[in-house]
């Protein structure tokens, strides 16, 4: 029944005596998928009679108890779809014990099946359009409400394995390296558009007064209307987890928060209080919490020491030292390879060479140079790793860079999410915050730079010794001495 297409569901209807329901459903274009992601509000908001509601929600119960004895969500063989040569083929069957496979929220998550117009784009390799993008959405949304039996409010872990599947299916959809946050986005938007009209749901109801949902409403709806019970009950429940909760856990909070904000720090009490909250930090991370709430609580991860110490926690590996072995090995042979003799980086760092004679300053301009130089070594897109002297336009990690070879005038900040999380003080800790970022806040890095990072984590996290450029760079380096 899942990969039942609206004609195949309107024929089952018309078989069971319900062809007046038919016009509604072909105008909400339900699906096999989203019939057995009905619950009782939204059969309540299709079908006006009730003697219809009671027959189709009787009949999707009954569907539901005999795919519980199988113990995952399965299709039923007791009842018999319309026959069609796409419902009986080998491909079907094939799907259907895929999908008896997955019980539960896992990374094993097997796509639905998606209806044939859908399929022959994908199946073409092709960048699907705004209507198509929608249709996708639109069944991953019914797919995931099935899953969550009937509850519009998936938390973040779910939000990713549905994507990383959709994405590890069909990699052409992940564009510009983005895919991923432009897909959950999407699909988050789509929950959210289904909840919207919602006003007899306690779970939607809750969620909406916590948040403060009106949306410029002049009147109160039915559902706002008892906001006021709601929230008092939302208050006791507050005040009794906060007895109950770890109140050495606040306190830390509290006091970084408090600490933070002064001019002179404790960093050796700040070291012991990251130590003791790491585990709730890491969990936080793990579930994909927001950003903005973990830096929120813990503000010294904005801190480039504090941001190396957690790298280190996590890998045992100094990050900082183990950049400045990898730019002071690699520079000299990196700022002579034939394919970036001309660009612009290895232009300005010429130019500006001629203006110093100090060995340091030299130093500083090549590390600097090599470092802006890495992605185009490798063949990746340099907009993924560094915005030099223009804004930022990525949400993943990348670096600002302003006037590189100027001594007196030289920025580098760590972005994400296109905002500043740390100013820095030469490339050597940028680059070293920058891939410490990717580690701390369990950002997936972006296919275009892979190459680039893969290097260097090889040297930094395998403990490998940096004594020679990749196989295929140091190809470059023999050919090019050849016919130099």
């Amino acid at each position: 029944m899942e990969s039942w297409s609206v004609d195949e569901v309107c024929n089952w209807l018309m078989q069971r005596n319900l062809g007046e329901l038919v016009p509604k459903f072909r105008e909400e274009e339900v699906s096999g998928a989203a019939l057995l992601a009905l619950n009782d509000r939204m059969v309540q908001q299709l079908v006006k009679k009730i003697g219809h509601q009671a027959v189709l929600m009787d009949l999707i119960n009954k569907y539901q108890q005999q795919n519980n004895g199988l113990q995952s969500f399965t299709y039923s063989c007791e009842i018999t779809p319309p026959k069609s040569p796409e419902a009986n083929s080998g491909k079907n069957m094939k799907h259907v014990f895929a999908r008896c496979e997955t019980v539960q929220w896992t990374n094993s998550y097997v796509l639905p099946e998606f209806p044939y117009d859908v399929q022959c784009i994908l199946a073409e390799r092709k960048c699907p359009d705004h209507s198509m993008r929608i249709r996708i959405i639109e069944f991953l949304q019914a797919d995931m409400t099935k899953y969550l039996e009937g509850s519009l409010y998936p938390n973040s872990q779910q939000y990713n394995v549905v994507v990383n599947a959709l994405l590890q299916a069909y990699p052409f959809l992940d564009e510009d390296g983005n895919g991923f946050l432009l897909w959950k986005r999407a699909l988050k938007d789509r929950f959210k558009y289904v909840r919207r009209p919602i006003e007899d749901d306690e779970q939607v109801i809750r969620n909406k007064c916590k948040f403060g949902h009106r949306r410029g409403q002049t009147k109160k709806s039915s559902a706002e209307n008892r906001c006021d019970e709601i929230q008092m009950v939302q208050i006791k429940e507050e005040i009794v987890y906060l007895e109950g909760h770890d109140t050495e856990m606040d306190e830390h909070i509290i006091w970084f928060k408090q600490e933070y904000m002064k001019t002179e720090r404790n960093w050796e009490e700040v070291d012991k209080r990251m130590n003791k909250t790491l585990e709730m930090r890491r969990k936080m991370i793990s579930n994909r919490a927001p950003l903005k709430e973990i830096l929120r609580l813990f503000p010294f991860l904005r801190c480039p020491y504090e941001l190396f110490r957690e790298f280190q926690l996590l890998t045992h590996m100094d990050i900082y030292k183990k950049t400045v072995e990898i730019l002071e090995i690699y520079s000299e042979n990196i700022l002579t390879l034939y394919s970036v003799r001309n660009n612009p980086i290895n232009v300005m760092l010429r130019e500006n060479l001629k203006q110093h004679t100090e060995e340091d300053i030299l130093k500083y301009m090549k590390m600097t140079a090599t470092c802006l130089l890495l992605p185009d070594v490798f063949g990746d897109d340099s907009s993924l790793f560094a915005a030099v002297n223009e804004e930022v336009k990525v949400l993943t990690p990348v670096l600002e860079v302003k006037n590189p070879f100027s001594v007196n005038t030289c920025e580098f900040a760590l972005y994400i999410e296109k905002e500043k999380l740390a100013q820095l003080d030469d490339c050597t800790m940028a680059l070293a915050a920058l891939l410490a970022a990717f580690h701390v806040f369990g950002i997936q890095c972006p296919k275009r730079i892979h190459n680039t990072f893969n290097f260097l984590e090889s040297l930094i996290l395998e403990m490998k010794s940096p004594q020679s450029l990749p196989k295929k760079i140091k190809r470059k380096l023999e050919f090019e001495c050849l016919n130099i």
